[in-house]
């Protein structure tokens, strides 16, 4: 399941929620001092909310590898730092559904039904005001990067969020709530344990 939808609008809180084990797409972003990375428009910002600042083949390969073995390598990111801090192995065991989540979740989407990897995807809406409010306060709490930073980014994603939002749903994402999130992930896992135990 590919969990995505704007910054701050509440893709951690509905993965935990679910109760299947998780896979943080936030992991696979790339180094500061990477020459790829790009910069925001007419700023010396790094632009953190474009896919070009994220590592969409190492995410797919981990993945794959939860599909097939049921673990895989994870690095360890630091969003303050902008650098990988370490790795660590996600086991998810036999379990027949986990959840992939991040903002750049919806790029992959195609790739992964390509590769016989998707169940569902989709794309978490709560509105910009509130996005932008849970987003501020989640950066702030967890010192992610300056306020100045914060502030800019954050005015910046608000007045950009319907596009975002728009951007996900035609790359193959469900526009949701949380409420219907958590249902559809219920019902894919409660349909994926059943073929299961069918096919056993």
């Amino acid at each position: 399941m590919l969990l995505c939808g704007p910054s701050g609008s509440g893709k951690s809180l509905v993965a935990a929620r679910s109760g299947l084990p998780v896979l943080r797409l936030d992991d696979f972003y790339k180094e500061a001092g990477d020459p790829t990375l790009p910069l925001v428009d007419g700023s010396s910002d790094i632009d953190w909310d474009h896919p070009l600042s994220w590592d969409a083949d190492v995410a797919i390969e981990a993945i794959a590898r939860l599909c097939t073995t049921g673990s895989t390598p994870v690095p360890v990111y630091d969003i303050a730092l902008s650098a990988r801090t370490g790795e660590e192995t996600l086991h998810i065991g036999r379990t027949p559904l986990f959840i992939a989540e991040g903002i750049f979740a919806a790029e992959i989407v195609e790739r992964c039904r390509e590769r016989g990897l998707l169940a569902d995807a989709l794309c978490l809406t709560r509105g910009a005001a509130t996005t932008f409010r849970r987003r501020f306060l989640r950066d702030l709490r967890e010192g992610r990067k300056s306020v100045p930073f914060l502030l800019r980014r954050g005015w910046r994603l608000m007045r950009a969020e319907r596009s975002i939002v728009a951007r996900q749903v035609s790359l193959g994402a469900h526009p949701c709530d949380r409420d219907e999130a958590l249902g559809r992930l219920a019902a894919a896992a409660a349909g994926r344990q059943a073929h299961r135990q069918t096919v056993a």
